[in-house]
């Protein structure tokens, strides 16, 4: 066992978030330690899977557009810096009933921050986009603006600027503990002990264990599947169809996807945004089952017949739950040289560039001049039993 001393910030955690929190850190000039227990963009957590859909007229809340703004510019930045490009512009479909909470909320979101879109009703939809079968009181919001992300590749970009900024960048090595030393934290590893002036927690779904309860995070199991449309794939083709998200006819939770981007036999990537199967990623069922398949189809298939059709390949991925779906992103509520960014929900990614620069302000200065109150830590401290 080593032991090692001298670091402004160590991060547990280098998936999207801590990738991203390292990389700001060291173009900051901090000395950072990085600490993943897997290796560099593995495939056991929520960041995997080939694609991560990115969009600005935010339905969940129009908080978020500012960020998700910013996210844009800084994903363009890594791809100039790293000479590869991460971000693919399809445009984005929300459909659902007219008078429905996806479509009321994504037009409240695009309209307050003037983010370009259109709405097309009825027969609109299938004139542009044929695929689509809308069903009778459908409404869909066009924003060109959205597309997809390669995540392993925007990990992966990450760290490589950290570790040319000079980050310290371990893999293959779980964090045992940690523990707040007067004006230090100490963190013990299966290799050695660290100590530095700041702590970052950017964990995923095993936030629980470091963070030791301190919020009522719930882990859930999701299935991802490729299906190959019974047109063929060329109507799916990104330069003719967009990411998507349709809204359950009964009140369920939606339906998700993109568009064909693994070639003719590729099949397209959809999902269902939301599971009621709690697990933990230790206990999580990674095998893949004939229901899991049949859901994401009987979902899809209502507005999207071609989606009836074989399933190429599946992967499970996991989301970490906050109890109002929003993000925790702050001070540690009992410990101050901590900071954590957790609870993503499932709709995080898109924002891990923005992330890392509001978790360098964080563990520099203690605020930063980004919206995040409504990711505030303290609103969960009571609700902890």
């Amino acid at each position: 066992m080593k032991s090692s001393a001298g670091y402004d910030v160590i991060i547990l955690g280098l998936g999207a978030m801590g990738s991203a929190a390292a990389q700001h850190l060291a173009e900051r000039g901090k000395r950072v330690l990085g600490i993943e227990q897997f290796k560099a963009a593995h495939d056991q957590g929520s960041s995997h899977g080939g694609s991560r859909m990115i969009r600005q007229a935010y339905f969940e809340s129009p908080d978020y557009v500012p960020l998700v703004l910013r996210a844009y510019e800084l994903w363009r930045g890594i791809e100039r810096d790293r000479g590869t490009r991460l971000l693919h512009i399809t445009g984005g479909l929300n459909i659902g009933a007219r008078d429905g909470e996806l479509v009321k909320r994504t037009i409240a979101a695009a309209e307050r921050h003037a983010i370009p879109f259109e709405v097309l009703e009825g027969r609109l939809i299938s004139e542009r986009f044929p695929v689509v079968d809308p069903q009778p009181g459908d409404a869909a919001v066009y924003e060109r603006n959205a597309g997809y992300l390669f995540p392993e590749e925007c990990i992966r970009a990450q760290l490589a600027l950290a570790s040319s900024a000079g980050a310290e960048l371990h893999f293959d090595e779980k964090v045992l503990s940690w523990a707040a030393v007067k004006d230090r934290v100490e963190v013990r590893t299966s290799r050695g002990s660290y100590s530095a002036g700041h702590l970052v927690i950017t964990a995923g779904p095993w936030a629980n264990e470091p963070l030791r309860g301190t919020f009522p995070l719930h882990v859930t199991r999701q299935v991802m599947a490729w299906i190959q449309p019974t047109t063929g794939v060329t109507p799916f083709l990104p330069e003719r169809f967009p990411v998507f998200l349709c809204e359950d006819l009964h009140g369920g939770f939606p339906g998700y996807g993109f568009p064909a981007m693994d070639g003719p036999s590729g099949g397209i990537k959809a999902a269902i945004h939301g599971s009621d199967v709690v697990c933990t990623p230790e206990t999580v069922d990674r095998d893949i089952h004939k229901a899991d398949l049949q859901r994401i189809i009987e979902k899809l298939k209502v507005r999207m017949p071609a989606l009836d059709g074989e399933v190429v390949r599946a992967k499970t991925c996991l989301y970490t739950m906050s109890p109002d779906q929003h993000f925790v992103i702050g001070r540690h509520p009992q410990v101050s040289s901590c900071t954590v960014a957790c609870g993503f929900s499932g709709h995080g990614f898109k924002f891990a560039s923005v992330v890392g620069e509001i978790l360098a302000d964080l563990a520099t200065k203690g605020s930063t001049s980004h919206p995040i109150g409504l990711f505030s830590p303290g609103r969960f401290v009571n609700r902890v039993s």
